[in-house]
């Protein structure tokens, strides 16, 4: 690879036109088209979509910059008095990447104007992973990203000579219940990392019942409970004073986000859950009370079916 340039040589003269106006006929190309315009003595800026020029005679010096791929062109001696200080990394087309994808990388070597010159081959980069669940960069420059329960934060670096830079990546987490051994359960990630740590972790399953209570940690995640501070959920079924064929039921907490359906048979052997006949709930804090209107006969067995979106 050439040294990177720093321009030194001397002006020797300047030629001063004449100061009229210029009219130049329309110009394109393959990205760019600037329609007929007029620049005088001093320069003027023309741009399309895609390209900027700020032009000048009077200064000698100009500057012509393309929106995609960003690149800079400084014209003249004054305009390319600049060092090259560092390596621009980036990941076209965003800061972020979802979980388990792949994204190319970028460099250009930065300049200490801010500006970047014309991008570098990705195979002359020493690409590294800094942090985070970036689990593989190619030679090439295509980084690919690990599961993760949260969106988290990764920084990638490059090198080229003796320049360095690096980038910082969010890799999304686009899938609840997908991280490592916690995956495919029916629980969310965040949740079992919340209460169990990071995995493996045997207590953090779907059917553990780690503090005794008789409920597993998949009800109690959909229920939003504690798994691990002994708190459960409760029904309770009381007469109501004066109403033989009634009953109250009441069942504690209730959360929003969630749904509750008061359902009940009379045979525990045979048949199934239907809906009650129900009374409006009557919430108060985190109890929800509702009356079964139609509570007569023998025997009657409820449930409270918890659904979370």
């Amino acid at each position: 690879m050439k040294p990177l340039p720093h321009q030194l040589s001397l002006l020797s003269f300047i030629l001063v036109a004449t100061l009229v106006s210029v009219h130049a006929g329309p110009r394109s190309s393959a990205n760019y088209s600037i329609i007929t315009d007029a620049a005088d003595a001093g320069g003027k800026r023309t741009t399309s979509a895609n390209y900027t020029n700020d032009g000048s005679a009077g200064r000698v010096a100009g500057l012509s910059s393309v929106a995609a791929p960003a690149e800079t062109a400084k014209h003249g001696y004054v305009g390319q008095l600049y060092d090259i200080v560092a390596l621009s990394v980036t990941a076209p087309p965003s800061t972020s990447l979802n979980e388990t994808a792949s994204r190319q990388l970028a460099a250009a070597p930065l300049a200490d104007d801010g500006t970047t010159l014309a991008a570098l081959d990705p195979v002359t980069v020493g690409w590294s992973i800094v942090s985070g669940p970036i689990t593989s960069i190619s030679p090439g420059g295509l980084a690919t990203a690990g599961n993760v329960y949260q969106n988290t934060a990764a920084t990638v670096g490059g090198s080229a000579q003796s320049l360095t830079g690096q980038f910082g990546l969010t890799v999304l987490n686009v899938s609840l219940d997908d991280f490592a051994n916690y995956g495919g359960d029916g629980i969310d990630d965040a949740w079992q990392v919340q209460y169990f740590g990071q995995p493996p972790n045997a207590n953090a399953g779907p059917n553990a019942d780690v503090s005794g209570t008789g409920q597993t940690n998949l009800f109690k995640y959909i229920a939003g409970l504690n798994p691990i501070d002994g708190s459960r959920f409760t029904l309770a079924i009381a007469p109501v004073p004066g109403q033989t064929g009634q009953k109250n039921l009441s069942f504690n907490p209730v959360f929003a986000g969630r749904t509750y359906t008061v359902t009940a048979k009379g045979d525990l052997s045979t048949g199934s859950y239907s809906p009650i006949n129900g009374s409006l709930p009557s919430d108060n804090g985190t109890t929800r009370t509702v009356f079964d209107l139609s509570a007569s006969g023998t025997a009657k067995f409820y449930r409270v079916e918890i659904t979370k979106p």
